[in-house]
């Protein structure tokens, strides 16, 4: 049998860098505590995670952290791919023998223009590599940074081919028309999330499992009451209070809003570090960001304590 799949809200959490710019253990911890307790799962090493300025390494001891830090695995959906795959190969055999309930897989995404045809045979590789029926895989399509779309057509191949182990996608394309195709097939058992809480009713309404969001790292409890109460008379309501909490990180560099954000609600000034090629904002960016977040009466509840 294979383990139950997600649905709901997941973050792809935020890592947080000491001043030798190194993954802070403890803070990283807390903070995932601190999601789960909103009702939320963590998409670790995911975009907003800076994953990809992250070593093998360090993503597999961050990982190992959580677990040993009481965080259950059955929340726990890292990123695990990579350009190399021997790499994606590794990180997702890690997760599955940590007993992770699923990993969350780009594409390689390096070479450009590379057919349908060799990232099946990628996907193929991990799956039969790994020959676990506890792997479970949840493509992540996001052609803006990849530049490697994750075609319906080759989802469809992937499906067929591996019922067990591909379990469904994460859609960030921004394209609701992409969204609704995938929806569309009705794949048995197959997971459609969107990529942004903005598409989270939406998503909800057209047969969805909910939406693993950048900003569910610091507006959590909202996103995961509209995916709770989505059916109910306030939805059209609630969906449009998260929209405008979205564009205020949106139209910033978000990496650097989400985690200078943090670092005000947490009053932990670490958390407004970012690994280089990333900056974190300067003072008029952040008083701008002060003043838009007071605007929209925002707050991180508990994070302090």
């Amino acid at each position: 049998m294979t383990k139950a799949r997600f649905s709901g809200v997941l973050a792809p959490v935020i890592t947080p860098f000491d001043n030798n710019l190194m993954p802070d253990k403890d803070i990283y911890v807390r903070h995932c505590h601190w999601l789960t307790e909103q009702q939320v799962g963590l998409a670790v090493f995911g975009t907003n995670s800076e994953a990809n300025s992250l070593s093998l390494e360090e993503k597999s001891t961050l990982l190992a952290a959580l677990i040993e830090g009481g965080i259950d695995p059955m929340r726990l959906m890292p990123g695990t791919g990579s350009c190399a795959l021997p790499d994606a190969i590794q990180l997702t055999r890690f997760a599955v023998e940590s007993g992770c309930a699923g990993v969350l897989m780009l594409p390689p995404f390096y070479y450009k223009g590379v057919s349908d045809d060799g990232l099946y045979q990628f996907y193929s590789e991990v799956i039969q590599r790994i020959a676990d029926p506890a792997l479970q895989i949840y493509l992540y399509h996001i052609p803006q940074v990849t530049q490697i779309p994750l075609s319906i057509d080759l989802i469809d191949r992937l499906v067929k081919a591996y019922p067990d182990n591909i379990a469904g996608v994460k859609d960030s394309s921004g394209d609701w028309s992409n969204t609704q195709a995938m929806l569309d097939r009705q794949w048995p058992d197959f997971r459609v999330f969107c990529g942004s809480e903005s598409f989270l009713l939406q998503n909800m309404r057209a047969g969805g499992a909910g939406c693993i969001s950048a900003t569910a790292n610091v507006n959590p409890a909202a996103i995961y009451s509209l995916y709770a109460n989505w059916q109910e008379s306030t939805a059209d309501e609630k969906q449009a209070e998260l929209n405008t909490i979205r564009d205020i990180f949106q139209s910033r560099p978000m990496i650097p809003a989400l985690k200078s954000a943090t670092a005000l609600c947490a009053r932990i000034p670490d958390w407004h570090r970012v690994r280089p090629p990333l900056m974190q904002l300067n003072q008029d960016m952040l008083k701008e960001l002060e003043t838009a977040l007071d605007a929209a009466h925002f707050n991180m509840p508990g994070l302090a304590d």
